[in-house]
Order: C-alpha cells, then structure tokens, then sequence
C-alpha cells in the first residue's frame, strides 16, 4: 500500500527527510526542486511506513487505498514521474546552515515581514541555541499570504500555519505585530538593536495592464479580489460588481483559477471555510454564471499548474468547459514532443466538455492565443476586446461587467534599502543585499522570499530559499562581518511605543487566533475572521499579559541567562 502525494502538497520538503529510504522526489538538493509543481512518491520504493504522513504540514499524503474519487489522477502522476528505475542514495542530504559561533551572547535578528520565508528563516535561525528573533509585521496577524492570498476553499494548504505557530512558540522568538517598519521604527534603529536584518516582504502590489479603459468601474486585480474574499484589512471597503452573468480573468495561472473557482462555486461549500462574511453574501446574491480565463499564449504555455487544475475539473459545482477552437488548439499540441508535465496537462484540459453539464449551469471557460487592447464600456466595464494572435488573426470582443487582471505579482520599495524597479526585487546575492551601482553588499542585510527572487515557486520553495539565506548570514557572523548591536533589546519596545502604542505580541496573536476559531465553530468554520484592525487590536488588549518582572528584563543579558 504505497502512499500518494495529492493537490495539497506545498512543496515544503519534510516528507522528504523524513522518508527513512529516499523516495520522494524532487529533492532539496536537486536541480528540479525549486520549479516543481508537488513532490512525487516512487511507488516502487515506498515502504509503507507513513513517516512522510506526520511530517507533512499540509496533509497531503494518502496511502493509495484511501485515495477520494477525485484524487485518484495523482495516482498516475506520481508513478510517471519515475519512468525507470533511477540510482538514489539511501537519505536525502540535509540543508542547513553552518553552526553559529557565539562568545556567550546572542546572535540578535530582525526579521521584516510573517508570511512563509520569514517564518522558515526564523525556525532556521532558532534550531542553533543562542540565538534571538524579532519579528516585525505591519498587520496585528501574521502568517502573509497563507492568511490572506490562499483561497479560502484551499483549508489544507492553510493547515500549515500549524507548523507556524509550532515555530513561533520558540522562546527565542518574539512578535512585533502591528508595527510598520519605516513608519513606526527605522531600519537603522533596527540595526541598532541587531547584528541583522532580513526582508521577507513578498510581492504585495499587482502586475497591471495599460490598456485604454482599464480605468472604469469593474476593472480589479484577481488579487485583490483573493484578499477581499480573506477577509484582508485593507480590503474591508473593496466591492465586487457581479450583477451580471460573465467575468473576464486575464492570465491563466493559479491565482486565475482561485478566482474563478470561488465566484462560480457553490456558496454552501464556501459557507464552511474561512471566507469573509462580506464575501460570502455578495456571492449568493451574484447574477454571475460564467468566468472565461484568457490566456495570451496557447495551451501548452497554460501558467496553472496540475493539481490546481486537476481540483478546479473534479468540483461538482460548476463545469469547466474548453471551446472548439480551444480544443483543436489542444490537439494540435498533444501532437508535438512535449515534456511529461505539459502534456499531463493537456490531457486534463482534452477532457473537457464544450457545455455546462446541465443547461444554465455555472461554467468556467478556457480561452487562449488572445491578446487584451482595450477594456470596452461606457462609466462602467462593458466588455474586453481581444486581439488574435493566431490564426485567423483579427479582434475580438467578449462582453462582461467584471475584468480582473492575474498577471502576477510584484514587489515593492521598503525605505532605506536597494531595490531593483526592473525586476522589482531587493539586489541581492544569495540573500546578501547589494548595493545595485557597486554591487558591494549591504551592511547587516538580507532577504528571503519574493522579495529576494521574485513571486515564483510556492509556499515550501520558500524553506530552502530561506535556508541559503540564512546560510549567508551565519557565515557572515562567523567571519565577524556582522557589526554588533549599540542599543540593548531592552529599549527596542520603548522607543517603538513612541510611535506604535498598540504592538501585539505573542499572546495577543494567540487571542486574536482563538477569538476567530471560537466565532467560527458555531458555524462549522475553521474561523470567522476579523476584518479589521480596529477589531484584533480590541481582542489583542484583552490577552493575559506576562509578569511585570518578565518585561523589566525583557531583551536583556539576564532574560538569556534565564533561558
């Protein structure tokens, strides 16, 4: 009874090591990893031990004989990634950073940002003992987009926040929630009470299109619309018009199905996730009953992956369909040499109806070689029009009253630091920051995550670009490269108050995350979440506060001998 990696996997890495006869693969270590789609089991060499099964954060390993209906593709998608027998060797070799040599005080790290690569680069830090983090995070809840960009249908892959919270729970690790670098604490002054600094912003704007007409009503980004349905702050007063019958998503990689996926799904299913109750309501009342995904490339370019698509074909609620046009275009691609994974994905997509199953019925429709110019309407989105970049060439014109754009994400500036506009990244080598005109690095700073290589891979590929971060700073420890700190850690949450009184710590986190739990249970949610700050900072006051003593000597040289 071997066991199955499914459409949750995250690509985090830990079934790997924890596979006692090395058979999960990509591995970290190989060259693959970091642009694979999930993690594959050799059946053939699987033992059956199920220690993949508790190390994976995410629950996304089966034993083949409990496999649900539609998870039964992954079968097949595991065992073609080992078309013959391969030499391995016997464990999978461990990455992790160098030992850090300390005189007796602590290595002190400032880490900017809570989503993914910040919590992996944290939890990399902490497994060497003197050691100390600080996290810093502008919101009162941490956790990033796995809070706030994974569809809130996708609960597995939330599950991993479990594992964060395991993390944050370290003694040496500390939250500054609510606490805005630049704004209410400069990177200088972060310096000040660190050896280091590490970025780890992710990419928080948009990628947009200039085109005549994306200015009216009824243009958005696909990911503002995934914040919007999370319950995100900022998107507390954002609206989505869907008093009309189609949407147009621009772009066809995962973020497009998400949101594809949850306005056409079924409102019963989505009453049983974490969705925002503003969300939620506008959804069953939506006149909406098709979303067409527009790709500018043909099929086999397709941006999503195979097992998002393979769980957006297996839904009930809705039916994906692929035109006639798309699917000749999908034919004539099956006929050319194609590597393994894009014609897997063909494959899905051939099995495609042309209708709804049933008439009336919510579709979700392909479309592809098409080139948005223009969004058409009159003080509101009326339609887009396309231009063909196939054969026959010429225009096209879809009408809607929604077009969200989904071509991806893009980092932002943090002051004080380099940043590349180009790439729209922090420079960096190996999650040392340089100075963009010297390249020369950047005294005491780092970066990990879409900051650092910009918004490719998923949740787990953060881990081992953590890692290579980390690696870079410890070894800049060691070689006495890292300036020590001028100000104690005793005064960092003093001078922070000047400009922030509200910081939320560890136990406010732990109460803002009990109170939504406790408000969706009633219910059958895993959570209902706040959607405002006003609101977690009311339930963050409320939290049991450590010992009077505790927080006279917080961040000082008798707190570490305590620990």
């Amino acid at each position: 009874m071997p066991h199955v990696v499914t459409q949750a996997c995250c690509n985090e890495g830990s079934c790997v090591y924890a596979c006692p006869v090395n058979c999960i693969h990509p591995t970290p270590d190989e060259p693959d990893f970091l642009k694979a789609e999930m993690l594959h089991i050799d059946a053939a060499a699987c033992v059956d031990c199920g220690a993949c099964v508790a190390a994976c954060p995410v629950d996304a390993i089966k034993p083949d004989s409990l496999l649900k209906e539609e998870q039964l593709p992954f079968l097949r998608i595991n065992s073609e990634f080992y078309p013959r027998e391969i030499p391995r060797a016997s464990l999978a070799p461990v990455i992790q950073a160098p030992p850090v040599r300390t005189s007796g005080r602590a290595l002190k790290v400032a880490i900017i940002g809570s989503g993914p690569a910040a919590m992996y680069a944290a939890d990399e830090l902490l497994t060497q003992p003197h050691v100390k983090v600080n996290m810093f995070e502008r919101l009162p809840a941490p956790y990033g987009l796995v809070r706030a960009g994974v569809a809130p249908d996708h609960q597995q892959t939330k599950r991993v926040t479990k594992l964060f919270d395991t993390m944050a729970a370290q003694p040496n690790f500390e939250f500054y929630l609510n606490v805005e670098v630049g704004k209410d604490i400069t990177h200088e002054e972060l310096l000040a009470h660190h050896h280091a600094v590490i970025y780890s912003v992710g990419a928080s704007s948009d990628r947009r299109l200039n085109i005549p007409g994306i200015e009216l009503p009824g243009n958005a980004t696909a990911t503002e619309v995934v914040a919007w349905i999370n319950a995100h702050p900022d998107y507390t007063d954002f609206r989505v018009n869907l008093d009309h019958q189609r949407a147009v998503v621009i772009g066809n990689g995962n973020v497009a199905l998400d949101v594809a996926r949850v306005l056409t799904g079924n409102t019963d299913r989505l009453a049983r996730t974490d969705i925002s109750d503003t969300a939620l309501t506008a959804l069953r009342s939506s006149k909406l009953r098709e979303v067409v995904i527009v790709g500018r490339r043909g099929p086999e370019h397709s941006a999503f992956t195979l097992p998002e698509l393979l769980g957006l074909v297996g839904l009930p609620d809705m039916t994906v369909i692929i035109d006639q046009e798309t699917a000749d275009l999908v034919d004539q691609a099956l006929q050319t040499h194609l590597e393994p994974l894009t014609r897997q994905k063909l494959e899905v997509l051939s099995t495609c109806p042309r209708e709804a199953r049933e008439p009336g019925g919510k579709t979700i429709r392909f479309a592809y070689n098409r080139t948005p110019i223009k969004v058409l309407g009159d003080g509101r989105v009326e339609g887009v029009e396309f231009q063909r970049n196939a054969e026959p060439t010429g225009v096209d014109q879809l009408e809607a009253g929604l077009v969200l754009t989904s071509i991806g994400y893009r980092g932002v500036p943090m002051p004080d630091v380099p940043f590349d506009n180009q790439r729209a990244i922090i420079p960096n080598e190996q999650g040392r920051v340089t100075d963009p005109e010297t390249g020369k690095a950047h005294p005491g700073t780092y970066v990990a995550g879409w900051i650092k290589r910009g918004p490719t891979g998923f949740i787990g590929t953060n881990k081992s670009c953590s890692q290579q971060t980390i690696t870079s700073l410890v070894e800049d420890y060691n070689h006495g490269l890292l300036a020590d700190p001028t100000q104690r850690l005793s005064g960092l949450s003093k001078l922070i108050q000047r400009r922030q009184p509200t910081i939320v710590g560890h136990d406010g986190w732990l109460a803002i995350d009990r109170a939504e739990i406790a408000r969706g249970k009633g219910e059958g949610r895993p959570r209902d979440k706040f959607v405002s700050v006003s609101e977690m900072l009311r339930v963050a006051a409320n939290a049991p506060q450590p010992p009077l003593w505790r927080k006279a000597i917080r961040g000082s040289a008798l707190e570490d001998l305590l620990r």
